[in-house]
């Protein structure tokens, strides 16, 4: 079916205002193509270097260019439970391409934080700058030029992004994503998230809180709740870089490492060397890149890609804006019910009908581009299935299911949970920001409240602490936006609004820094723009100022006389305690350099 004539043009103009940037980036790419990867014109030395610990038939297939040869840019640790299966895939790759006739070597690995780890540490302010550092890490590794395609094995919040930039700017080479999945359901998220109030409450101590948390995150694979690591593997499929139905599946199982096989057999076969040729970067354009945007409203998805999104489609010469995410937010749906946006975990989603009942959903009604491409071949269509295991151990895939599994999960396009995305641009004196309102109350839409500043997510938790937060009120927590100090995530801010909210007062949050996909139900405008460290408007708020945050006009403003916000100095904060420690020294030329959040705060494409 053709895509619905709104998105349609939505797309024709994300078309238009990309043309000098995006026929830029093609004509680069389309040379590095022709000229194509050469091992046998490198020099002697260098070729022999780059295969000395292979085989003396892998170094004479190598040497004559007969066989193609695959990249895995791995960021396996243990630090991130999503990322420790990745452990034991390399040895897996080399085996299946040795099947298909080909050779893979880890052409590098990358760093991969666990924001969960470093939530609400000094280490969180090097989080958002490890994307552009991943993709540097991914060049590096992908430098070489001994490659004709491919894999990256990443799951988690910036490690994605960073990988799929890294992707595209090697745009000549194909490249297939290949996940680890999400880690068995634990304890309920909401009850997690219950135990969460009561300790910030004072009501349990720290030892029932480790206990709960332990329940949570409990063993191998992503988190469970629907933040920024699921919404990556929602948008590797629905852009094309995953195998169909690959993103969702549980580690450790034969059909894990069947999709693993599969991965990288079809990685190879898409290369230069074949007939199925398949760059990354002529794969992915802007049809690609609105599906995306689609599949973040149709679930629910994190508001940190609201910059990775952005910072993502940069790496291809596409231009993508709030204003483009916004309008789409308003045409879309939302089909899925996962926590914080609904009580259930990616387990059940995927147990529901996943990825394929919701693509099968959105394209019955035209709300995703088909004629694409994807590392699967040409169509989206291909995606609009279930995945098994064969009695010979192969992937098997059937038509996806035409009826949800759960329907208080997941939903169809004719019954949706709202009528529209629930993530949106907003817009007034204070400047531009984003709020998700899929998981807030009708009720709490617009808030009106005055402003009670802090210039860090402590000193609010210790406002809450001391008793002094007990009404209507809009936390203002300014100094945390890309260039102040690496806009961490302030989701230590969650537990007290939520306590307060259900005390029956009327709370935001108003911040230039992040909260990601586990913002919740407290209504939260992020990723203001300009930040204050630019001296933004936001720098000029005081104690008191009423502010206004309307998500149904999308406006955010301060209602004080223009004149007088116009004469007000800018406040200017003391930032020197995040310059040290933890690492952030090394990061102080990325807070220098840092782009804009609604230019994908990053230190690559806004120069």
């Amino acid at each position: 079916m053709a895509a619905d004539a709104r998105i349609s043009a939505i797309t024709t103009r994300i078309v238009e205002r990309s043309k000098p940037t995006r026929e830029r980036y093609l004509d680069r790419l389309r040379n590095a193509a022709t000229a194509g990867v050469q091992r046998s014109v490198l020099g002697c030395a260098n070729l022999a270097h780059g295969f000395a610990i292979c085989s003396p038939s892998e170094k004479d297939a190598l040497a004559g260019d007969r066989v193609p040869n695959l990249g895995i840019i791995t960021s396996y640790n243990d630090m991130l439970s999503a990322h420790q299966p990745f452990e034991t895939y390399p040895a897996i790759i080399r085996e299946a391409a040795a099947e298909a006739g080909g050779i893979a070597q880890v052409a590098g690995g990358v760093p991969a934080m666990c924001d969960g780890v470093t939530q609400g540490q000094p280490g969180m302010e090097l989080s958002l700058f490890s994307r552009d550092l991943i993709a540097m890490a991914a060049g590096v590794g992908l430098s070489h030029n001994m490659f004709d395609a491919a894999v990256f094995l990443g799951v988690c919040d910036k490690i994605v992004p960073g990988l799929v930039i890294a992707a595209l700017s090697f745009g000549h080479l194909p490249a297939v994503f290949i996940p680890a999945g999400p880690m068995t359901s634990g304890l309920p998220n909401d009850e997690k998230s219950r135990v969460r109030q009561l300790f910030a409450e004072g009501k349990v101590g720290r030892a029932e809180l480790l206990e709960a948390e332990s329940k949570s995150y409990h063993g191998p694979g992503t988190c469970t709740f629907y933040g920024t690591a699921n919404s990556n593997q929602m948008l590797m499929e629905i852009m094309g870089f995953h195998m169909p139905g690959a993103s969702f599946v549980n580690p450790g199982t034969p059909l894990r490492e069947a999709l693993t096989r599969e991965a990288t057999k079809r990685a190879l076969a898409i290369t230069a060397l074949g007939n199925e040729f398949t760059p990354a970067g002529e794969m992915i354009d802007e049809r690609s890149i609105v599906n995306g945007v689609v599949g973040l409203h149709a679930t629910g998805g994190s508001t940190n890609h609201t910059m990775h999104l952005v910072a993502m489609a940069r790496a291809a010469g596409i231009v993508l804006t709030w204003q483009d995410i916004s309008e789409l937010s308003d045409i879309i749906p939302l089909l899925a019910r996962v926590y914080p946006n609904g009580l259930a975990d990616v387990n059940h989603f995927h147990a529901a009908g996943g990825m394929g009942f919701l693509i099968n959903e959105l394209l019955k009604k035209g709300l995703l581009h088909d004629d694409v491409r994807t590392v699967a071949g040409q169509g989206l269509s291909a995606y609009s299935i279930e995945v098994k295991i064969g009695a010979d151990g192969s992937v098997v895939r059937e038509p996806a299911p035409e009826k949800s599994g759960d329907p208080k999960v997941l939903t169809g396009v004719d019954t949706p949970f709202h009528t529209t995305g629930g993530l949106k641009m907003l817009r007034g004196n204070i400047g531009k920001a984003v709020i998700k309102i899929s998981a807030v109350k009708p009720e709490r839409h617009v808030i009106e409240a005055p402003a009670v500043i802090f210039h860090d997510q402590l000193e609010m938790q210790q406002a809450f602490k001391d008793g002094k937060l007990n009404r209507d009120f809009v936390a203002v927590v300014r100094f945390q936006g890309p260039k102040a100090n690496g806009m961490p995530e302030l989701h230590k801010l969650t537990p007290a609004l939520g306590v307060l909210q259900d005390r029956g007062f009327r709370v935001a949050l108003l911040t230039d820094g992040r909260m990601s996909g586990a913002s919740g139900k407290v209504p939260a405008a992020i990723h203001v723009t300009p930040e204050a460290v630019d001296g933004g408007p936001i720098a000029r708020i005081r104690d008191g100022d009423i502010i206004r945050i309307d998500a149904i006009a999308g406006t955010l403003e301060v209602l004080v006389d223009a004149a007088d916000m116009a004469e007000r100095d800018p406040v200017v904060a003391d930032l020197s305690s995040n310059e040290f420690g933890m690492g952030r020294e090394l990061f102080a030329p990325f807070r220098h350099s840092a782009g804009p959040a609604d230019q994908g705060a990053s230190v690559l494409f806004h120069h």
